[in-house]
C-alpha cells in the first residue's frame, strides 16, 4: 500500500521547517492511538518540531511499558495549563487514530479555540469528518500505527524507524488486527512487521505486556461478565454483555479492564455479532464485533450514534441500562428483517 504522494509532499511542506505540533487521539486510547502518536511525535521532534503529545483521557495501564508514554498529557487529569497552553500555540494539530473531532468529546472545545493551526488526520476509520486542512485517510488499513510506518517509509526510508518507534508501532497493528487475524490484514501489513522487527524488538515482551499483564480483579470480572452477564439470543448467532458502575467497582475496575471482552462471544460457532454495554458516568458505552459481512459500522451510526469499522464499531447511549439492552435486542431484530443480519 502507498500513500498519494500528493499528501506525502503537502505534509512535507507543512513540515519543511520546525514547528509547534501537538498530536492528539481520542477518548479510551487503545494501543492504536497510543502507539501511533508516540511514534510519530518520535519521527517528528527527531525532525526538529516541538511536540506534545495529548488524550482526552488515561489509557489502559498496561501499556505503561510503551517507550514515551510517561511523557503523554492526559487532558482530564491535567492539574495545570500545559494541555491548553501546547493547543493555543500549535502551528499543526495532528488527529490519530479517530475520523471526527466529536471523538475528542470536551477536548475539542479548546481546539477550536485554535483557528490558526492546520489540522491533519491521519486515520483508518470510514466516513472522516471535513474539518481537516489535510486528510491522509485510507479505511482500507488495518490501523493507524501501520500508516504512520508507511508515512515514515515514504518520506524519509524505513531505516528511520527506531527501536522504540518499532516496539509503539507493533503494539498498535497487532492490537488493531487481533494478533493479525482479522480480514484487514494483507502481504504489506507482514512486509512492515518484518521491518519493525528488525529494529530488534521482542515481539513475545510485547505481547505479554499488552495480553498477559492485567490484574487479578480483571481476570475475575471476565469470569463474571462471560458467567453472569452474557445472552445469547437469535437463534444464538448474537451476544450483549453489560457492566455498571457497582459491578465495575466490585471487582476493582480499570481504565481498560474489559478491553477484548467483547471480541469473546465471536468464539462460538454460530455467532455472528457481538456486543458489549459498560456504564460511564455520563453514557453507556457500546462496543460492537461481527464476522464476515455483517456491518456493525452502520449498525452503530443508525442505533448508536456512533461509526467505525464493518466488523467492529462503537457508539453510547444515554438512556438506562435496562432500555439500552431491551432497545439492543429491538434494532437486532430490526437489523434481520432488513437482511443485514
Amino acid at each position: 500500500m502507498q500513500i498519494a504522494v500528493n499528501k506525502i509532499e503537502e505534509l512535507r511542506a507543512m513540515l519543511a521547517t520546525p514547528q509547534r505540533i501537538v498530536i492528539l487521539s481520542h477518548t479510551n486510547p487503545d494501543g492504536d492511538a497510543i502507539g501511533s502518536s508516540l511514534a510519530w511525535a518520535e519521527f517528528l521532534q527527531d525532525k526538529g518540531h516541538q511536540v506534545t503529545c495529548i488524550v482526552p483521557n488515561r489509557y489502559p495501564y498496561y501499556l505503561d511499558f510503551m517507550p514515551g508514554c510517561q511523557s503523554i498529557v492526559i487532558y482530564k487529569n491535567c492539574s495545570d495549563d500545559s494541555a491548553m497552553k501546547a493547543v493555543k500555540g500549535a502551528d499543526l494539530i495532528f488527529c490519530l487514530d479517530f475520523h471526527t473531532m466529536s471523538r475528542l468529546e470536551g477536548l475539542s472545545e479548546l481546539i477550536d479555540e485554535n483557528q490558526h493551526a492546520k489540522r491533519i488526520l491521519i486515520d483508518h476509520h470510514l466516513d472522516p469528518g471535513e474539518d481537516f486542512d489535510l486528510m491522509i485517510s485510507y479505511p482500507q488499513a488495518s490501523s493507524t500505527c501501520y500508516l504512520v510506518a508507511l508515512l515514515v517509509e515514504q518520506m524519509c526510508g524505513s531505516g528511520c524507524i527506531t527501536k522504540s518507534m518499532a516496539e509503539n508501532l507493533f503494539v498498535g497493528m497487532m492490537t488493531d488486527t487481533g494478533n493479525f487475524a482479522f480480514s484487514s490484514v494483507t502481504p504489506d501489513v507482514f512486509r512492515v512487521v518484518s521491518i519493525l522487527a528488525e529494529t530488534g524488538i521482542s515481539i513475545p515482551d510485547i505481547h505479554i505486556n499488552v495480553y498477559n499483564s492485567f490484574t487479578e480483579g480483571r481476570a475475575r470480572l471476565f469470569g463474571y461478565v462471560i458467567n453472569r452477564k452474557m445472552k445469547i439470543f437469535h437463534n444464538g448467532t448474537v451476544a450483549h454483555m453489560s457492566l455498571e458502575a457497582d459491578e465495575m467497582k466490585r471487582f476493582w475496575f480499570q481504565q481498560g479492564d474489559s478491553e477484548g471482552f467483547v471480541n469473546y462471544p465471536l468464539t462460538i460457532k454460530k455467532m455472528k455479532m457481538s456486543a458489549m454495554f459498560t456504564q460511564h458516568s455520563d453514557c453507556i458505552r457500546v462496543s460492537l464485533r461481527s464476522r464476515g459481512n455483517i456491518d456493525v459500522n452502520i449498525f452503530a451510526q443508525r442505533y448508536f450514534n456512533g461509526g467505525g469499522h464493518k466488523n467492529a464499531a462503537g457508539g453510547k447511549s444515554m438512556l438506562s441500562m435496562e432500555e439500552t439492552l431491551r432497545l439492543f435486542e429491538k434494532y437486532v431484530k430490526e437489523y434481520a428483517e432488513e437482511g443485514m443480519l
